[in-house]
């Protein structure tokens, strides 16, 4: 069964550091799109960062400067790097995996462009 499986969640300050885990199992997506969301208390889902090609990423304007993300092929794993955290940064964290190769013509800032989703990892970050 192929699923996606984040962890690394937690209580933090602001100003503090989390790294996000998300391990892929039942088939490797080495050649696809994988990505973070977020979803806020009282908000709709929105687009994190997202890696692509070879090492290619881009992130949401807001988190720019401060979330990192990695993946690691040999483990299908993927990471956020998550620094300088705010208040606003609290959230319930989606990983996603497109389920087709790469295409340049995907917006991969859309959840629709993914077809596996992980059960969300809760970040919350107090003042």
């Amino acid at each position: 069964q192929d699923q996606l499986v984040e962890s690394g969640g937690g209580l933090v300050q602001a100003g503090g550091s989390l790294r996000l885990s998300c391990a892929a199992s039942g088939r490797t997506f080495s050649s696809s799109a994988m990505a973070w969301f977020r979803q806020g208390p009282g908000k709709e889902r929105e687009f994190v960062a997202t890696i692509y090609g070879g090492r290619e990423t881009y992130y949401q304007n807001s988190v720019k400067g401060r979330f990192t993300i990695s993946r690691d092929n040999a483990k299908n794993t993927v990471y956020l790097q998550m620094n300088s955290l705010k208040p606003e940064d609290t959230a319930v964290y989606y990983c996603a995996a497109d389920g087709d190769r790469f295409s340049a013509r995907t917006d991969y800032t859309q959840p629709s462009a993914y077809d596996y989703w992980g059960q969300g990892t809760q970040v919350t970050v107090s003042s």
